[in-house]
């Protein structure tokens, strides 16, 4: 990450955390060649601006899956927040809800979805947070989380279908990370079916098109898929009644030679063809890759590495101080392009 507020805050959280935990957090899969290319791939394109085009200051609300979010700035899920601050998901929660944006909230969290949301709703009553899932191998284990977030109040699920297998993380191989500290769980995995304490989340390479089905068949919830890159996949996604769709590569913590999210984005928009919202996450950084992202074909952003921290450097300050300059990046971008976003104004810097 480099320049501006934000990276202040990445400085600030890296001199804070522990060594194993800043690395968990910032590594990826392989060589990390993928987690390198989410952030170059936007410092190849630029906006070609638009003059004297008479618009008022943009307005910037959006409309998905459940939720009607202030700003297409949404907080991705990423695992363990309570090894960034003590507060955890909780602090998440408020920050996004204050931001009135959606949370995503991990199934790996380190705080329960139905305190997550309870927090969220203490500062927004309507405060929108969608239950990030792993399908299960065991079906009956699906439909409890599956209930669970339904009971929190969630209004989306969405679905992460790029791990058939846990990404290969060197970071965490050369420290021996592989479990969480004493005292941290994944609280969501807490008394399942057959499982007293903790059930590990499984990886399964079964999983199929034909699960996905099954968990809707499950819940009247809108299901969005996370982790789709070819669009051939995002035209199955949409003729199988899916709410939306994340092009995303994980954060570069899966397939290290699996393209940047945001050059993956233009063809899987297109195969889509406007028929449910197309998010995308993974490289995002300042406000001008928010504006690259909708410009492409993005309804909304997903923001995962920088609310991390934000979380560590500064707790629910330090994240609501990250919605909130990518925000007003993204306006005065936005505003500096005539008020228009659309694929032709975005060009190669090459």
């Amino acid at each position: 990450m480099t320049g501006g507020a934000l990276a202040e805050l990445h400085d600030r959280a890296r001199e804070l955390l522990d060594p194993v935990h800043y690395d968990y957090f910032a590594g990826g899969a392989g060589e990390e060649t993928a987690l390198a290319e989410n952030e170059r791939a936007f410092q190849r394109l630029a906006l070609l601006p638009r003059v004297l085009r008479g618009q008022p200051r943009p307005a910037t609300p959006v409309q998905l899956p459940g939720a009607r979010a202030s700003t297409p700035i949404l907080v991705a899920p990423t695992a363990f927040h309570r090894l960034a601050h003590p507060d955890g998901e909780l602090a998440t929660a408020r920050a996004a809800a204050a931001a009135g944006t959606v949370l995503v909230s991990g199934m790996a969290a380190t705080v329960a979805i139905g305190e997550v949301a309870e927090a969220a709703r203490e500062v927004d009553r309507n405060a929108a947070v969608w239950f990030q899932l792993y399908l299960q191998p065991d079906a009956k284990i699906t439909e409890c989380l599956v209930r669970r977030a339904e009971d929190a109040g969630c209004s989306a699920l969405v679905v992460t279908v790029d791990s058939p297998v846990f990404g290969r993380h060197g970071r965490d191989h050369r420290h021996g990370f592989h479990d969480l500290p004493p005292g941290y769980a994944a609280e969501n995995m807490r008394d399942l079916p057959g499982s007293p304490g903790v059930r590990d989340i499984e990886m399964c390479q079964e999983i199929s098109w034909r699960y996905v089905e099954a968990l809707r068949r499950m819940t009247g919830l809108p299901v969005l898929l996370k982790g789709i890159l070819h669009p051939e996949d995002a035209k199955i996604a949409v003729d199988g009644g899916m709410a939306g769709l994340v092009v995303s590569n994980h954060g570069g913590r899966q397939l290290d030679v699996a393209p940047a999210a945001i050059d993956a984005l233009p063809r899987v928009a297109e195969a889509v063809g406007g028929r449910i919202p197309v998010l995308v996450d993974g490289g995002i950084r300042r406000g001008s890759d928010v504006a690259i992202a909708l410009a492409l074909g993005a309804t909304a952003v997903g923001v995962g590495r920088p609310v991390l921290w934000g979380l560590a450097a500064a707790g629910e300050a330090g994240v609501r101080q990250v919605l909130e300059t990518l925000r007003d990046e993204y306006e005065h971008v936005r505003t500096l392009c005539g008020g228009v976003l659309a694929g032709d104004q975005v060009v190669s810097r090459c």
